[in-house]
């Protein structure tokens, strides 16, 4: 159950997604001002290059350069990480204006020139007068016909799947929407608040907050100011969360005393969820087969007052530690591991990073997963299957084929498990969430119910 989604997706999604999500803290110094200097160019170009080898994670490699730069400020961090997630976001463009074979210093000064639309004054005492005659010809270029892929800032592959489930206008969209920077949304933790009181104290802190507009947990952050040390934050009443993750929760309907199971846990942020809403009664036990993710688990329980949580590493799917557990699970949630291309707003390098053969060999991997946490569903329980992913295959196409293999499970329309919790969400039997409609990552999630031993 490797979440080799990165899921430091993602579930890199603000205070505790590590370092480079804390570099946002502000917003970029406005160009216009000429507030960039030599030296953060220099750096930005570093990080730039180090994130273009692809052989890590750019937040990854963002955060190492943050621990290794520590004399970083807070302005001149959020300056690296937005502009290196522009040029991620618009990589197939800023390649067609500065060529195929750009360095990532001629990356940044065609990202500059067009994408921030920079005055030529900003580039004075940061290229060569010989640089500074190519960007003016890079702001002057005009492009001419391009693909689908092209102008969708896609791989040709990852938009030939799309057009699978989208006509081309609807891959146009999808893709401004996940070119767009994510917002900050926070769950209030329902052991220690509710959503009108954290409202109420982040406004008479200065924050811009409002409440969600799907989950009835989630709160939205205007910008995205310092929370590592807020007092709520520190007392554990709140957690980063995006608003379309919740709803995930809200679909397995976690209650008092129940036997709960998070079998793809990770660092735990769903995990976290599901003990609030059983209000920290029952067993919820939280499995995964890195060691690290779930360590990072235990200190953020103990924020949250939760002690029904029970973390435990697992070599894979059919661990002998799982049958001791077989049939006696009310519900079970499966985040299954994925492309993550839902999560592109906040991890724009997974469409580069990722390919048909790893899409592949996630779907298999989904199968197999999906059919061992069903074992561990009793009769009347149950099973939540979800990603973030925007493909078929690893959605519909892993369902379905789980279904007609086991008869005993039938499917339960997500839009009236949300309806009863007051989420009114036009969504269908299956919940499926676009960051261009809904202003969420990309989710996809399916309900079934064990009814019966086949």
């Amino acid at each position: 159950m490797n979440k080799s989604n990165d899921k430091s997706r993602n579930k890199a999604r603000g205070v505790s997604g590590g370092a480079a999500k804390k570099a946002a803290v502000k917003s970029a110094p406005a160009a216009a001002e000429g507030a960039v200097s030599r030296a953060l160019f220099i750096q930005t170009t570093q990080v730039l290059g180090a994130v273009l080898a692809f052989e890590f994670p750019a937040d990854a490699v963002l955060s190492r350069h943050f621990r290794d730069n520590r004399e970083l400020g807070h302005r001149d961090r959020g300056f690296i990480a937005e502009t290196v997630y522009g040029v991620l976001r618009r990589l197939r463009w800023l390649r067609r204006l500065a060529g195929d074979k750009a360095t990532p210093r001629e990356l940044l000064l065609a990202w500059f020139a067009r994408g921030e639309g920079w005055p030529m004054r900003n580039f004075e005492g940061l290229a060569s007068a010989t640089e500074r005659d190519w960007v003016a010809a890079v702001k002057a270029a005009e492009l001419g016909e391009a693909s689908l892929a092209e102008r969708a800032d896609l791989p040709d592959w990852l938009a030939e799947r799309l057009l699978r489930s989208f006509d081309e206008a609807g891959v146009l969209a999808l893709a401004q929407g996940l070119n767009r920077p994510a917002p900050l949304d926070l769950r209030a933790n329902l052991l220690k608040t509710d959503r009108d009181s954290l409202l109420a104290r982040l406004r008479e802190d200065g924050i811009t907050a409002e409440p969600g507009s799907l989950s009835p947990q989630a709160v939205r952050l205007s910008g995205k100011p310092a929370l590592q040390k807020h007092p709520l934050f520190l007392d554990g009443s709140f957690e980063v969360q995006d608003e379309g993750s919740q709803l995930l929760g809200l679909l397995v309907q976690p209650r008092r005393g129940e036997l709960v199971v998070d079998f793809c846990a990770g660092a735990g942020g769903k995990t976290l969820q599901l003990g609030a809403m059983m209000r920290s009664t029952g067993r919820l036990y939280a499995f995964d087969v890195a060691e690290k993710r779930l360590a990072k688990l235990k200190p953020r329980m103990a924020r949250a007052g939760l002690s029904n949580v029970h973390p435990m590493l697992i070599a894979h799917e059919n661990d002998a530690k799982l049958k001791r557990m077989a049939g006696k699970a009310d519900r079970v949630l499966v985040d299954a591991p994925c492309t993550g291309l839902g999560t592109l707003r906040r991890n724009p390098d997974l469409k580069w990073r990722q390919s048909p053969a790893a899409v592949d060999e996630m779907v298999a991997k989904q199968g197999a997963i999906l059919a061992a946490a069903a074992r561990l569903v009793r009769p009347g329980g149950r099973l939540v299957y979800a990603t973030c992913s925007l493909l078929a295959e690893e959605n519909d196409a892993v369902v379905d084929a789980f279904l007609a293999a086991h008869l005993q499970f039938r499917p339960v329309v997500a839009q009236e498990v949300l309806d009863k919790q007051g989420v009114k969400l036009e969504t269908g039997e299956r919940l499926r969430l676009l960051p261009h409609v809904h202003d969420t990552d990309g989710f996809f999630a399916a309900v079934m119910e064990r009814v019966a031993d086949a």
